[in-house]
């Protein structure tokens, strides 16, 4: 039996078993402005539990988050305590796949703060931690991956056969330095049980410190659908880059050889940090959870109703609920760079 037939990396859209944060704390780069993006993190979370799909907070602070979330249906929310550096849940989270069999695995691949940016020695270890002191994946196989680095926020799969991915990420030289494009497409291929991969060159954001995760750039969903970010405005700084990853994206096809269904999102007018820098805000940054889509904004309501319309016939079967994302761009991230979606069948089922 050949890898392509062993494994599955399921698409975001399918059935989940839950939700996943990392909750912020005062250790974390949030400190300065703690307050801000705490309630960011409980609009997301009242979102999330609205929709009655089960939460999971990693947290070393248990009972201050507990208060934190006093008001929401606790019954569909599951606490961990455990440490972390910061809170982007899914570069540090496992990424789940399912065997021939339909068994979860949950691939304990390495973090290293998108290539040695970033403090990363706790957050490397919040999969390991869940696995060895908890019985959240009881369910499920352990496999250990940490001679590779990967992040959650650097792929995107359609679930039948087809990843999509950015070049200036993965063959960033601080994080496989040594591996040719070549074998990091075999070891995807390997993993992730993927028969096809489109590595796109371009869509580079300014402020983007993950080197063009593919979560802010285009994505891949239902009806062999790819949703991107582009512009009209020629005297935007991503004008050239976007419309060259759309040239690219035109020319793409599937693991079945065939051409995606373009769907264009807005690019929000640039807003800048403190220091006049500008920020990668995206509404590509969308989490697709069970019946809804939780969709960023960021206070420019034309364009945030513009890509929530857009969004709405991408996913009609889908509710398109949306959250003020201005404090989670302040750190370089948004609203899907914060969860991790656990899939079905992943996770002890007395939870």
């Amino acid at each position: 039996m050949n890898n392509e037939n062993r494994y599955r990396l399921p698409a975001e859209w399918e059935s989940q078993d839950a939700i996943a944060l990392a909750w912020p704390h005062a250790d974390t780069d949030w400190a300065y402005m703690l307050d801000d993006v705490k309630a960011c993190f409980l609009e997301i979370a009242r979102a999330i539990n609205g929709f009655g799909e089960h939460l999971i907070i990693v947290t070393p602070e248990p009972d201050a988050v507990a208060r934190e979330i006093a008001e929401l249906d606790c019954s569909r929310i599951t606490i961990i305590e455990c440490p972390t550096n910061d809170t982007w849940a899914r570069d540090t989270f496992a990424i789940t796949t399912y065997g021939v069999d339909g068994r979860a695995t949950v691939n304990d691949f390495k973090f290293n703060g998108w290539g040695l940016k970033f403090a990363a020695d706790r957050d490397n270890l919040i999969t390991r931690h869940l696995t060895i002191h908890t019985d959240l994946f009881v369910d499920a196989d352990y496999r250990n991956r940490l001679n590779f680095v990967l992040e959650g926020g650097s792929i995107e799969s359609d679930g039948e056969g087809t990843l999509l991915t950015t070049s200036t990420c993965l063959l960033s030289p601080n994080r496989n330095g040594e591996w040719t494009q070549a074998e990091i497409d075999a070891r995807l291929k390997d993993v992730f049980g993927a028969r096809h991969i489109v590595w796109l060159d371009h869509g580079a954001l300014e402020g983007d410190d993950t080197d063009s995760h593919i979560d802010t750039l285009a994505r891949l969903c239902p009806g062999n659908t790819i949703v991107y970010v582009g512009t009209d405005d020629t005297d935007d700084a991503h004008y050239e880059e976007l419309k060259s990853m759309e040239r690219e994206l035109e020319a793409a096809v599937n693991a079945d050889g065939e051409r995606f269904r373009l769907v264009r999102l807005p690019l929000p007018r640039a807003f800048f940090d403190e220091d006049g820098l500008r920020l990668p805000a995206t509404y590509a940054n969308f989490l697709i959870g069970n019946g809804f889509v939780l969709m960023p904004t960021y206070g420019q309501p034309d364009l945030d109703n513009e890509a929530a319309t857009t969004l709405a016939k991408v996913f009609p079967d889908r509710a398109i609920a949306c959250v003020d994302c201005r404090a989670l761009i302040r750190q370089h991230g948004s609203l899907h760079c914060v969860t991790m979606q656990f899939p079905f069948n992943t996770l002890n089922n007395s939870l």
